[in-house]
């Protein structure tokens, strides 16, 4: 009839479409049976939740000896099924469909016979009855799948039900968008009607996958869950909308995808063998009944999302065409699942044959390294899920209590084992570089994460030197046979030479969210023209699919304005220009004014509006410049957090020890004070804790769902300000939004950094790097007259030999050119001479992870440029520290520039290679007085002050309150705390302009009250500044300190005032 199709139409389109595609064996041939049969719904057991017949058939057809032993020694073919029904029926509801699936001993029937209940697709055809009972495995459909036991729920279909073996492993419901109903509706119906409770069929693990499916947009779940359950996007794209650029291939509707591919016999069985897993979760969470943090589990299906068995697919097809010795870079986003995506490509390179009729796979070992610790034990639990052969994979990875120590050795050993899979870290990897060089008959595959790191690079160098053919070994025996000086020199750059480029017993898998040039010209492959990435998950699919948030919708930004003045007395001297803003710059920005202002700002900010998101759980991060900044912080912080009785502190992070402008040292252990052997992030967790200052540290690889809001005093740029803000868009219930608080950055440039990892990176072939940049340099530097070949070639004979009395040598060459070179160029021309070696050295390295140079004289050249870098003096940048003692500043201001929602563009970003570059000599700086430089700040960032921003502490905390701008974003709900604050802010000044002398006194009675000690006498005499300090620690050791309430007098005092207490 003619008209629109109904949802009817699409259900027996879909049917039809599954039964007419003839099974193709492996071999190629073509068979007269069908993928699919389609089966009534009445002959679904509603109790057992099976299809007898199917369970039955497929037993029969592949294990037919057991069956009839079963059968005998049941007495009857009535009692055997009777059993095999019951215990097919109890270990599902016990460990659920997929358990039964994969259990290598197969099902205990009863009566002392066991079957296998599907048989997977052999991975070679070293066993071809494998692959005619692969062939065997019976997949069925049913229209209107009635599921319920239920009396007045008899009726209630599921649209499709898909089973194997006539066991049921996805239900589909059906949507069509010309009927007004689409894949939400789906999802509603999900939720709302099918009922879990008492409904055996929708018991969590026994159906694998639930697809809600319209004619638009597909999503799936594993877990039904009324109200609460979550399903998730299986688009190919958003919302399956084709991006331009890609050749649309929809024959009918956008969603056939899930039946011409996804459920097709060779992919559902692929996805049930190599993808579905239980995955047993680990989070630390703050537990209210213990006031602890608890490390609560929890158990969870996983289905690949699609562009996660999309990558995973095509990696494998590609390397069945290509074998070993390519590469590919991966760039999926943060919230793509990459930690999954990773173990599922590991584990099917360890035992994937590129042929069928090969004898072994292509890989012996999988190397999976990453550079985060809690990624590696994340990547070991999913491994573990796979792990069939006990002892095939080796984790050579620390304990994250940092207990378990693995070594160099323990992964030598691993190597040697020949272990199938090898979990590791970056820092390991030269290790592996090292132990591998034995076995060069082996092919390996190496799957790195985050491959923008700086680490990577060098790694991937190591690896391809050691996992060359060419054995170390070899040359030895070699060198021994042969006496000749200059065939051995030449014998070993060759080696050196042949170490380096695109190896054909490697490859490599590397996955990025932000892929620089570099990245994308060692990890891509050039195809069509260009370079780019093998597959694409990107950062805008991920925010679009609501997997990640973006976190530039709730951008502030604030600009600081301050004047400085010289100080009295002082004589108006020449200094460095350029140095002597950038010390000012850093010394304003390090002043009590600057931290004292931006501090009341971002903790007014927080208790007034973080404070009551995620359900009054959020939690900020302060991202400072540099350590002792992050000590600064936290100091006024503690110190205003207290005055204003909030009921939380902050935690500060960051590494070593930092000295302060006094002398005295701090750490983050002493700073935090944290009972025992808590950790930062686990502490943090706590609601006493609700605010962390870091320095260089949980900039990435941080991962706090409860971080909302993120205070930034720190110059970022390229993919530190992508990876550093993008701490804030993990998502959680109950959030639904970010905050950024930015005192540095031009939001312009922030949109710039994240617009290029907003879609693809590639760089096209007349912007990737030039090899004849190479030789360019290399006459550049010849030009210089102060080494010439002969030099290169000595330093080349001790360099590349093995001896380690003549590697001492080099020193002598290395001596011999420096001196020429510092007699031959003035200040200037050895600097740049020397930054130009660099620039050689680290360009011929870079290179050559990607080709293979025969060119003998780079080969030498590079390392003796790298060397003669390290030897050269080098122009010290000596700062002008006097002028932080001849000016002051004077005024300051934080100026609020406004919230803006940042918006990002469509499209991919192209990146260009490395080039010769310009280098200038580092000490270039013009001199000009220190009153004139101060003069040109001061016309520069003093516009609109007034005599209001004079720096006196003493009434910078009112202003910031009184301050109607600074104040306006905060949350208007707040009205009564603001002004409760306000009050109080109003009572510290009146009692800030009491006397000095009665200020004195009320501290000291105060101490007085606190011990019943007279201390008068002793401090009496003392600056307001160290008796505030000593009743600092009275009160500190007061509150906290509970075994020195009867100190005595004496020792009181020593604490109070000593400069070592």
């Amino acid at each position: 009839m003619p008209g629109t199709p109904k949802e009817l139409d699409l259900e027996r389109y879909i049917v039809d479409y599954l039964t007419s595609q003839p099974i193709i064996t492996i071999g190629g041939e073509v068979l007269s049976d069908m993928e699919y049969r389609q089966i009534n719904n009445t002959e679904y057991d509603r109790e057992l939740c099976l299809i007898k017949s199917e369970v039955v058939e497929f037993i029969k057809a592949t294990q037919p000896d057991e069956y009839m032993k079963f059968v005998a020694n049941a007495g009857s073919e009535e009692a055997a099924l009777k059993s095999l029904f019951s215990r097919l029926d109890s270990e599902v509801s016990k460990y659920g469909t997929l358990a039964v699936f994969k259990d290598r001993n197969g099902l205990s029937a009863g009566y002392g016979c066991n079957f296998r209940m599907v048989y997977f697709k052999p991975a070679s055809s070293k066993n071809a009855e494998h692959d005619a009972l692969y062939i065997q495995n019976r997949l069925s459909v049913v229209r209107q799948f009635k599921y319920s036991t239920k009396a007045n729920d008899k009726d209630l279909a599921i649209d499709l039900a898909i089973f194997v073996n006539g066991l049921p492993v996805a239900t589909i419901e059906l949507k069509n968008a010309l009927t007004g109903q689409t894949h939400e509706n789906a999802i509603k119906q999900y939720m709302q009607d099918r009922k879990t409770i008492g409904e055996k069929a929708l018991e969590f693990k026994r159906i694998l996958v639930h697809f809600a499916c319209g004619t638009e947009q597909v999503f799936m779940t594993t877990k039904l869950d009324g109200e609460k359950t979550r399903f998730f996007p299986f688009n190919r794209y958003f919302e399956n909308k084709v991006p331009s650029g890609i050749k649309d291939d929809t024959k009918a509707v956008r969603t056939e995808y899930l039946w011409n591919d996804v459920l097709r016999k060779d992919s559902l069985l692929d996805l049930i063998q190599n993808y579905i897993l239980v995955q047993e979760n680990e989070e630390k969470r703050y537990d209210k009944n213990s006031g602890t943090v608890k490390t609560e589990k929890s158990t969870a299906m996983i289905f690949p999302r699609y562009h996660q068995r999309r990558a995973v697919s095509r990696l494998l097809e590609d390397q069945k065409v290509k074998g070993a010795g390519h590469r590919y870079l991966i760039e999926h986003s943060a919230g793509s699942g990459k930690s999954n995506t990773i173990t599922w490509l590991a584990f099917r390179l360890s035992n994937f044959f590129q042929h069928y009729t090969d004898e072994k796979p292509i890989y012996d070992s999988v190397f999976v390294v990453t550079d985060r610790l809690a990624l590696n034990s994340q990547i070991a639990r999913n491994i573990r899920q796979f792990q069939l052969t006990p002892g095939e994979v080796e984790y050579i990875t620390d304990s994250e209590d940092g207990k378990g120590k693995k070594t160099a050795q323990d992964l030598k050993k691993a190597i040697e084992d020949h272990k199938k899979i090898i979990v590791t870290n970056i820092q390991k990897f030269p290790s592996i570089a090292e132990a591998v060089q034995h076995y060069p008959d082996r092919n390996y595959a190496v799957i790195i994460d985050e491959a923008h790191s700086s680490q990577s690079g060098n790694m991937a160098r190591q690896m391809r030197k050691a996992m060359s053919l060419d054995e170390a070994a070899e040359f030895d025996r070699q060198a021994e046979a042969d006496f000749d000086e200059d065939k051995l020199l030449n014998d070993a750059i060759e080696k050196e030479i042949s170490r380096t480029g695109i190896k054909s017993n490697v490859s490599y898998f590397a996955f990025t969210a932000t892929p620089k040039a570099k990245t994308i010209e060692l990890f891509c492959e050039r195809e069509y023209g260009s370079k780019e990435p093998f597959d694409v998950y990107s950062m805008k699919q991920a925010i679009d699919e609501g997997f990640i948030l973006d976190v530039l919708k709730n951008y502030m930004s604030f600009r600081r304005y301050y004047k400085l003045m010289t100080a009295k007395g002082v004589v108006d001297s020449e200094y460095e220009k350029k140095k002597t803003i950038r010390l000012l710059s850093s010394y304003v920005d390090l002043q009590d004014a600057a931290i004292e202002k931006k501090s009341r700002i971002m903790i007014e900010h927080f208790a007034s509006q973080t404070v009551n998101e995620i359900n009054g759980e959020a939690r900020a991060m302060l991202v400072t410049r540099s350590r002792l900044h992050a000590v600064k912080y936290k100091q006024r912080f503690d110190e205003i957090m207290q005055e204003m009785h909030l009921p939380y502190k902050a935690l500060v992070a960051f590494s070593g020890t930092v000295t302060d402008e006094t002398g005295q040292e701090y750490t983050e252990k002493s700073m935090n004070s944290l009972d025992g052997n808590v950790s930062i992030p686990d502490a943090f967790k706590l609601p006493k804790y609700r605010i962390l200052i870091v320095a260089m540290k949980y900039q990435t690889g941080f991962d706090e769902p409860n971080l909302h809001t993120m205070f930034v005093d720190k110059k970022l740029g390229d993919t530190s300000t992508v990876q550093t803000l993008s701490r804030l868009n993990r998502t959680r219930k109950g959030k639904s939004s970010t905050m950024v608080l930015d005192f540095v950055n031009d939001p312009d440039l922030i949109q710039e950094d994240f617009q290029k990892y907003y879609g693809k990176n590639y760089v096209l072939e007349e912007d990737e790097t030039d090899p004849n940049t190479l030789y360019d340099l290399q006459s550049e530097l010849y030009h210089y007259d102060v080494f010439d070949k002969e030099d290169v070639k000595e330093f080349a004979k001790y360099y590349f030999l093995d001896n380690d009395v003549d590697k001492q040598k080099v020193n002598k060459v290395l001596d011999r050119v420096c001196d020429k070179a510092i007699e031959a160029l003035d200040e200037d021309g050895l600097d740049v001479f020397r930054k130009r070696c660099r620039r050689f050295s680290n360009l011929y390295n870079f290179l050559s992870q990607i080709l293979t140079f025969q060119d003998k004289d780079l080969a030498q050249l590079a390392p003796f440029c790298l060397a003669l870098f390290k030897k050269m003096p080098y122009r010290k940048q000596n700062l002008p520290y006097e002028v932080l003692d001849e000016t002051e500043l004077d005024s300051y201001k934080i100026k609020y520039m406004g919230m803006q929602n940042i918006a990002l563009s469509d499209g991919d970003a192209a990146l260009k290679g490395q080039t010769a570059g310009h280098d200038k000599p580092g000490g270039e700086d013009e001199l000009d007085f220190l009153s004139n430089i101060v003069k040109m700040l001061n016309e520069t960032y003093g516009l609109e002050l007034t005599e209001e921003d004079k720096v006196e502490l003493s009434k910078m905390r009112q202003r910031v309150v009184d301050d109607p701008e600074l104040m306006s974003y905060f949350n208007k709900d707040n009205a009564q705390a603001m002004a409760a604050q306000k009050e109080r802010e109003q009572q510290r000044l009146r009692e800030q302009q009491q006397s000095e002398k009665d200020r004195k006194k009320q501290l000291i009675q105060q101490i007085w009250r606190m011990f019943y000690e007279d201390v008068s006498k002793d401090l009496k005499d003392l600056s307001m500044n160290d008796i505030q300090v000593a009743y600092n620690r009275a009160n500190y050791i007061y509150s906290n300190k509970k075994e020195l309430s009867y100190i005595t007098r004496e020792a009181l005092v020593s604490l109070l005032i000593s400069d070592e207490s």
